[in-house]
């Protein structure tokens, strides 16, 4: 089976060569959806001014050597120069029908690449809070599709692991107990330990023995490597550890402990990155502190921004870190593309960290990076999402509202079901609300948290789409058979048929596109067309009580299909689809 869009693109391009040469046949045919006709072919606009010609005389001459008769039944020039091409019915039903036992569902097998992806990145002994879903999430779900499409992905959780509030944190760790219930806080309630911690650290005397000179203290020691602080450290890491795996559990992202890379992985290289910096001549002392200066990054009066990689107090931050980083995965893991999914703000450190790594001969022109920008996700007063006090809100809390919320919708639409399968699919469309409608709305872009929205079952939103594949296992089960039992020819006859199978050639398309432009929303927007395809079609085409045994075969073959696709895509934005709704 195959993508009409990229069948009619080859198609087109291989008339380009017939009729203008060789040279044209890699040209943009510029194949869209058209409102005339199921395509358009628009290159013949973009080609006139480079032939000379008219562009109704380049589609003329496109047309000559177009060969789709195999494809398409009407093809006709219109408007400027238009090349309308309507499919063939039995084309549509054919590589619809092939689509059922293919196991890829027409997603293309791309040819792999290393992928670091870099994602969630939480603080050790830190509550998540509701910034760190949107990383979770669009990472999570990007992981997933370059997976699917082929690629080797290699999950880097860049977690907070390292630094000077483990000085504080491992005193007072030392004072509660390490086996004490504060101590367990940390899996739990770690803003309840840290801000413990902080409020001696900030309270503290000036005497030589008071928390805050303790504090200091251990953090000269945990740098400098002594054992027992190191083992307290590792101590709190794996406590905080217990507490990431709760949220990823809740959150069904495929984060495991193996994929933990922190800030503490790339000590040993920092101070590496720096001679070396330096021994190049990339890097200067300026005011102490060793800095990179860029041409291409200049700030008032045009004077250039420092990238400091070491300080003037001969600590490190987060520029050697992320510059070691660049180095380990090039050389390490054998990067071929670098993907970052984390915050817009940090848009200029990491142009300028990359275009320090290439001076320095640490990322070669081969290897792409690519920042995946995080918008912020906004309270009803269009501020950053908050609690009334002015709060980050707790990740977890926010989830377990999510679950409570679809709970009291499911106990009202199916109080049919035993109490424990209601609670499974609460819990399945409460994450699911939650994550597709971050993952439906681009990336970098802003959007307004609203339960009420994200959990309706009408329109853009997870449930709708959760609904739509819970319909289908349902007219399966009436009919008293597993959809893996539909084999049955497809037939087109009725639009809605024609247009529910044309959407479902787009799914491999579409898969694609979200994973080279790392776009997971764009997925989002074709299974809810989806969707909307299968609801007219249950309009105007009955399945189980369809007028002959052929066409009851055929719907039920489309169906089972639609059924795969829908599975399959919200799989790949990692949410669950219930059996039951």
């Amino acid at each position: 089976m195959a993508d009409p869009q990229e069948v009619l693109s080859r198609r087109v391009q291989s008339a380009l060569g017939a009729a203008f040469g060789p040279e044209f046949a890699d040209t943009d045919p510029v194949i869209r959806p058209s409102q005339f006709a199921d395509y358009q072919a628009n290159a013949a606009l973009a080609l006139a001014k480079r032939l000379g010609r008219k562009p109704r005389e380049v589609s003329a001459a496109i047309m000559e050597h177009l060969d789709v008769a195999d494809v398409c039944d009407g093809v006709e020039v219109s408007g400027p120069g238009f090349i309308n091409l309507t499919l063939r019915d039995d084309w549509i039903a054919g590589q619809a029908r092939a689509l059922l036992d293919d196991p890829r569902l027409g997603v293309p097998e791309q040819d792999a690449l290393n992928i670091p992806l870099d994602y969630s990145a939480p603080n050790v002994a830190k509550e998540m809070h509701v910034g760190h879903l949107r990383t979770t999430v669009v990472g999570d779900s990007l992981a997933r599709t370059l997976e699917f499409l082929g690629h080797n992905v290699v999950r880097q959780n860049h977690i907070g692991d390292w630094g000077t509030p483990f000085g504080m944190l491992i005193e007072h760790l030392l004072e509660v107990g390490e086996a004490s219930d504060e101590a367990r806080l940390v899996t739990t309630d770690p803003n309840a330990f840290y801000q413990a911690a902080r409020a001696k650290f900030d309270s503290s005397g000036p005497g030589a023995d008071d928390f805050a000179a303790r504090a200091r203290r251990r953090v000269v020691a945990l740098q400098g490597g002594d054992e027992d602080s190191l083992r307290l450290w590792r101590e709190l890491v794996g406590l905080s550890r217990a507490y990431f795996n709760k949220v990823y559990s809740t959150l069904k992202v495929t984060l495991t402990d193996d994929d933990l890379a922190g800030e503490s992985t790339y000590n040993h290289m920092l101070a590496d990155v720096c001679d070396e910096l330096e021994a190049k001549g990339i890097a200067e002392v300026s005011d102490g502190a060793l800095c990179v200066f860029l041409d291409e990054f200049t700030g008032r009066e045009d004077k250039p921004v420092p990238l400091i990689v070491r300080k003037s107090d001969g600590g490190y931050g987060y520029a050697t870190t992320d510059l070691a980083t660049v180095r380990h995965r090039v050389d390490d893991l054998k990067a071929d593309r670098i993907v970052y999914v984390v915050g817009a703000p940090q848009a200029l450190h990491f142009k300028m960290v990359w275009a320090a790594a290439r001076e320095a001969g640490w990322l070669p022109e081969h290897v792409e990076t690519v920042h995946v920008q995080i918008g912020n996700v906004l309270g009803s007063d269009g501020k950053i999402l908050r609690t009334r006090s002015g709060a980050s809100i707790r990740l977890m809390a926010l989830l377990e509202e999510a679950v409570e919320r679809a709970s009291a919708v499911v106990a009202q639409s199916r109080p049919d079901l035993d109490e424990a399968e209601r609670a499974a699919i609460a819990e399945m469309v409460g994450i699911g609300a939650v994550k597709y409608a971050d993952l439906s709305v681009s990336h970098d872009t802003e959007y307004t948290f609203d339960f009420d929205r994200m959990l309706a079952l009408t329109g853009n939103t997870g449930p709708y789409l959760q609904y739509a594949q819970a319909r289908i296992r349902s007219i399966f089960r009436k009919g008293g058979l597993a959809p893996e039992q539909a084999r049955g020819a497809i037939t087109v006859g009725e639009p809605a048929e024609r247009d529910l199978a044309l959407k479902l050639l787009a799914f491999g398309g579409t898969v694609a596109q979200a994973g080279d432009l790392l776009h997971p929303h764009r997925l989002c927007a074709y299974l809810f067309d989806l969707a909307q395809a299968l609801t007219a079609f249950y309009e105007h085409c009955p399945v189980l009580t369809a007028e002959t045994d052929e066409l009851r075969e055929s719907r039920l073959a489309l169906v089972a299909t639609a059924l795969r696709v829908l599975v399959q895509g919200l799989d790949l934005l990692g949410v669950e689809a219930p059996e039951h709704m």
